[in-house]
Formats: C-alpha cells, sequence, structure tokens
C-alpha cells in the first residue's frame, strides 16, 4: 500500500486536500480512524459559509476564509450541493456595543469585504422585525451549507481521480526514511500495518497535535466544546443568521442564532473548554443559560422552546484566557504538512486551505 501521498484525517478538510491534490497520476490514501468520514468537528458545527469579517488582517484564518468563500459558493452552485446565501446580522443590543460594531465593519473592509454595512436600529427592524437590536452589521455573503453533501462531493471528485479512502485505520507512528515517511496504522481489530509514503498531510481536526508531534512538531490543542439547543416550532420568525457581538477573549463568536437548509433555528454554540473529546452529550442545564443569552436579541423566545440538540469540540491552539491564535499550515519536514487548530473558519476555507497546500507541495509557497 505504498504511496505518493498519505493524508491522515477525512473530515472537510482533509477531503477538500485529497480532491484537490488526485489527479489519476499519484497514489493517494486517506487515512481515517473512525468507521466513516466526516464524524468529528466536520459534522458537528453551524454549517456556516462566514464572510470573513473577524480575523486579523493579513492572517491565515482571515485570507483563507475570503478566498475559500467565493471557491466553495461556486463548487455548491456549479455541482448542485444544497447552500443558501442567506446573509447575517451582527448586532448591537446596546448603544455601547456602537463602537464594537464600528471596529468589526473597519476590520471588514481591511480583508477585503466590502459588502457589508451598518445598520441603525430602524434599518435592523427593517430587515428582522422579530428581533431587538440597537445597531448591526449586515453581511449578505454569509451563508449555510450542507457539510455532509460537501464532503460527499470532495470525497468523490477525489475517488474518481484515484484516491483511496481507508476507514478504521488510526496512525500511531511516522518515521522519516529514505525517500519519505514510514506510516504505522491500527486497524479497530487491533491489528498493525505499516507503509511509506512520499508525502504526509496531516489533516487529523481534534488529533492533530498528537500527528505532529511524531514528526517532531512541538504544539498542543485545547478542546473546547460547543453545545446547541434547537428552538420548537419558530421557524420563519428570523430569516437571517443572527450573531451578538463576539466574545472579547476570541474563544467564541457568543450564542447565536442559525438556521439549518430546512429553516430550523437552534442557538449556540456556547465555549467551554474540556479534557474530554469523546463526550457529546448536551448539558440541558445550560438551557437557562442560553435563553437568558438569546431572548435579549430574541424577544418572542419561551424558555420552554429550548431543546437540547447537538454538541461539537473545537481543536484551539488557544488556552483559556489567551488571545487569537492562527491556523497552523506548515512544511515541518520536507514533505510533511501539518495543519493544526483549524476550527472556524474552516469549512469555510476548505478548499482555499487545499489550494494553499498544493502550492507548498508544489513549491510555488
Amino acid at each position: 500500500m505504498d504511496s505518493n501521498i498519505t493524508i491522515i484525517g477525512a473530515g472537510v478538510v482533509g477531503l477538500a486536500v485529497a480532491s484537490e491534490l488526485a489527479d489519476g497520476k499519484k497514489s493517494i490514501f486517506v487515512l481515517e480512524k473512525n468507521a466513516s468520514h466526516g464524524l468529528e468537528t466536520s459534522s458537528r458545527n453551524s454549517e456556516v459559509i462566514h464572510a470573513g469579517i473577524y480575523y486579523p488582517p493579513g492572517s491565515l484564518k482571515a485570507r483563507l476564509c475570503v478566498e475559500g468563500r467565493e471557491m466553495l459558493y461556486e463548487i455548491c452552485s456549479r455541482r448542485g450541493i444544497p447552500h443558501l446565501k442567506i446573509g447575517k446580522l451582527i448586532i448591537s443590543t446596546t448603544e455601547e456595543g456602537e463602537g464594537a460594531l464600528q471596529h468589526l465593519f473597519e476590520n471588514a473592509g481591511k480583508n477585503g469585504i466590502i459588502s457589508v454595512s451598518l445598520l441603525d436600529q430602524a434599518e435592523v427592524k427593517r430587515l428582522e422585525p422579530n428581533i431587538k437590536a440597537f445597531a448591526a452589521i449586515h453581511s449578505p455573503d454569509t451563508g449555510i451549507v450542507s457539510v455532509h453533501a460537501l464532503m460527499d462531493y470532495f470525497l468523490q471528485r477525489a475517488e474518481e481521480k484515484g484516491a483511496e479512502l481507508v476507514c478504521g485505520t488510526e496512525v500511531v507512528g511516522i518515521e522519516s526514511v529514505a525517500g519519505g515517511f514510514k506510516v504505522a496504522t491500527r486497524n479497530m481489530r487491533g491489528e498493525f500495518f505499516e507503509f511509506t509514503t512520499e508525502m504526509v498531510v496531516n489533516s487529523a481536526g481534534l488529533h492533530s497535535d498528537t500527528i505532529a508531534k511524531m514528526a517532531g512538531r512541538e504544539c498542543s490543542l485545547h478542546y473546547c466544546k460547543g453545545d446547541y439547543f434547537s428552538l420548537a416550532s419558530k421557524a420563519g420568525t428570523v430569516s437571517r443568521l443572527v450573531y451578538p457581538l463576539p466574545e472579547k477573549d476570541h474563544v467564541g463568536l457568543g450564542v447565536h442564532l442559525t438556521l439549518d437548509l430546512q429553516g430550523r433555528m437552534k442557538l449556540g454554540p456556547d465555549a467551554s473548554y474540556t479534557d474530554r473529546i469523546e463526550n457529546y452529550r448536551v448539558d440541558a442545564g445550560k438551557g437557562d443559560m442560553f435563553y437568558q443569552s438569546a431572548v435579549k436579541f430574541l424577544p418572542f423566545l419561551r424558555r420552554e422552546d429550548l431543546v437540547p440538540d447537538m454538541s461539537g469540540i473545537r481543536p484551539k491552539l488557544q488556552g483559556p484566557g489567551e488571545g487569537f491564535r492562527d491556523f497552523v499550515i506548515s512544511e515541518d519536514l520536507p514533505g510533511f504538512i501539518n495543519l493544526v487548530g483549524i476550527e472556524s473558519p474552516g469549512l469555510t476555507a476548505a478548499p482555499a486551505i487545499a489550494r494553499h497546500i498544493r502550492r507548498i507541495l508544489n513549491g510555488e509557497l
């Protein structure tokens, strides 16, 4: 099973990379420790296509989000992947928040986003009569996408060009050898298998720091869990995503209102650091906190409307109380590329990350 390129992790980013690199000539294997692709971070998120408003100008998160957004809309339109460009409001519920909105608006401009606009209270009311806000940023380029359909597209495109997905296969060791790397794996039956590969792309998500350390890159992820609550029988009340001003510590974007492609409304995610990455149980006791956060801008909300829904875990490079950390995308050994800390906006940036990696492997960056 020797290969030219081995991609570790079959989430949306790993599959996008496989789709980008496969050309019918190279032997490419995508290794996934779970029984199927996309079962962790990629399938446990808000499915939002971000515009790129929040991230520091010049950062990988900013550049790859803006680039990936345009690529993603083009892919979805051309391939019939379910998506909607429904727009988003980033709101302030008080006059004191206007300064922060202005700062975000200016940051968006520095990231090349010219479609956003500042709205006063009356303008917000005209767009969304059922929400309460003193002022807002309107982002018409924000949207939602079926992540599962997108992952299936990337996988199909990769396989059509000769790439192979190998599930139930965990990487347990990597060693530099002449001409590349020896990769040791263990399958779900506990059987071990080794093979050699010329290049490795570490896209292991929640476990990417572990894989990186096998190649000598010292970094540690912090697991940040987010719970969601769905809203019973409120479909159609709001037609856009509604986000409060982001949290000052960059941990999350605050408990916000999202919509899915069926119009179902959800609140979340919150952000709480955890030592465990296998517990996806939603803490129903958070319902009161979610209600108190959301009723400030959703005055129609009742406590009994909130139903525990799902949770996801973000692979963050920043720990509690730490500032902004950018994506790690680096060739730490010749032919070995690490992707670490690929959290939001990783979904939006996925096709741009894949193209970035191709350029690195081709010596263009």
